[in-house]
């Protein structure tokens, strides 16, 4: 069987003419121009942006189940769009866009018990109430596949065992699958494209992304509507469960005790576990050891901060998918001077193009460098709790593990009074996990801490000197 590019689009078009109205076949499909195959990529040609838009709108799913079929599973399509020109004299210009890969991630209805009115006896909590609707959204993000998350040193054991739990969820040995790093290192697009290719390769699955904030708050609302059992319930029907941000369930007991349930249901029935963290089980605090010790029963992988050459994948990834072309200069150079995370490195690189669209300026070295110098200033850097104790316990010559002692000596209670200040300013934890880590307090104690460093800055001037000082000292 013959693999050139024609030959390839001609056994596609066959397939498609029987799938599509002869109408729909000849608007959309005869003007379509094969230009070339290329290690199992076939470029197609289109005539105008709208054109690719209607494609991937309307019939991507057949145009990708057909090319698999006629060249192989790891098949894949770009499109050549050609570009309008007003000017009469000169020839259109094209421009390269790849296919967007978008899975169709819906759950299917769930099969709820009725009660006697006929109506579902289990309540949806991601639903509005009055508005009856057993589909469960995945609360995935289409575009944060593991196409579009980028290998390196720096994620690669993280990344190879999120996909072969995708290949195989709950029948691994992650389970829990638990993923933690920094802010802005891709644990959230990791778990998103877990989810995505379980949905792919498994759509009767039930899969489901929840933070850890949006999973308190509706454990809240359901204790408040006496609906806790339904709320337990729920959780426990989903196949692949996807918590994000865990460390935010520090020092709520209430939430973690019922985590623990629908944990252990979900685990015992052979379902999916994965949460991501900013810290490995070992550093979370302000969390109970029974639920850190199932925390453990799986993997625990971490990323890091990316490479040089990580980042410059991710950069050529993004330019690529937006079908825009800058030159390895500026990509090298925003690459070299953004390095802390892969969200500061996108953004840096969006900010650019925001720059040189609005001002109608060509994207030069000139200009990375502008924008990255505005960006690096601007830029606050994230502080943790740790380090807020150590710098204000320096500062009154005082061991940072005091903070933790249950004394009342007034210099140790103003120390750890003025931590949960900074912790509450400087970070952007929850009071709960403030406390848990300062003290193991709970969030009364760090709002009575913050008003009462408050209201000292007001009346005592030497006071006041205090916290500008240490204050000057974190933000170096």
């Amino acid at each position: 069987m013959s693999n050139n590019h024609l030959a390839v689009w001609n056994r596609c078009l066959s397939v498609i003419r029987d799938n599509v109205p002869a109408i729909s076949f000849k608007t959309w499909f005869e003007p379509i121009l094969p230009l070339k195959i290329d290690n199992q990529v076939l470029t197609i040609q289109v005539p105008s942006p709208f054109f690719y838009e209607y494609l991937e709108e309307q019939y991507i799913d057949l145009l990708r189940k057909t090319l698999r079929k006629e060249v192989g599973q790891e098949a894949k399509l770009e499109y050549v769009v050609v570009m309008g020109n007003n000017q009469s004299n000169s020839q259109p210009y094209t421009v390269k866009y790849p296919t967007n890969n978008n899975t169709k991630i819906q759950n299917k209805p769930l099969s709820l018990p009725l009660n006697n009115e006929g109506k579902p006896s289990i309540k949806n909590p991601f639903i509005i109430p009055g508005i009856q609707k057993l589909q469960v959204d995945p609360q995935l993000k289409p575009d944060n596949t593991f196409e579009n998350f980028v290998e390196g040193e720096c994620n690669r054991l993280a990344r190879s065992a999120g996909y072969a739990v995708s290949q195989n969820p709950g029948g691994t040995a992650f389970n829990p699958l638990m993923i933690y790093g920094n802010s802005g290192l891709g644990k959230t697009h990791l778990a998103h494209a877990i989810g995505i290719e379980v949905k792919e390769r498994y759509p009767d699955k039930v899969v489901l992304y929840v933070n850890a904030n949006k999973f308190q708050t509706q454990f809240t609302e359901a204790v408040r509507n006496n609906n806790r059992n339904d709320f337990l319930h729920f959780y426990q029907m989903i196949d692949v469960l996807i918590l994000d941000d865990v460390q935010e369930f520090a020092g709520k007991e209430k939430t973690q005790e019922t985590f623990f349930h629908i944990f252990n249901h979900l685990h015992q029935s052979g379902k999916q576990l994965i949460l991501t963290s900013d810290k490995p089980p070992i550093e979370l605090k302000g969390m109970e050891q029974r639920l850190l010790s199932r925390f453990k029963w799986g993997l625990t992988a971490d990323l890091q901060i990316p490479d040089f050459e990580t980042r410059m994948e991710i950069l050529k990834r993004k330019i690529y998918k937006d079908g825009i072309e800058i030159s390895d200069e500026v990509l090298e150079y925003i690459a070299s001077h953004i390095n802390n995370n892969v969200r500061e490195l996108e953004g840096a690189l969006v900010s650019l193009l925001a720059q040189s669209t609005l001002n109608k300026k060509q994207i030069t070295l000139e200009l990375a460098s502008e924008m990255i110098n505005k960006l690096v200033k601007s830029s606050k850097r994230e502080l943790s709790i740790d380090y807020i104790s150590k710098v204000v316990c320096d500062y009154f010559n005082l061991p940072v593990d005091h903070l933790q002692t249950k004394t009342r000596k007034r210099e140790i209670v103003q120390a750890r009074q003025l931590a949960m200040y900074f912790s509450k300013s400087m970070t952007k934890s929850s009071l709960a996990s403030i406390g848990s880590q300062i003290g193991k307090k709970d969030h009364a104690t760090v709002l009575h801490a913050c008003k009462t460093v408050s209201n000292l800055m007001e009346t005592d001037k030497g006071f006041r000197s205090f916290v500008d000082e240490i204050e000057k000292k974190l933000k170096m």
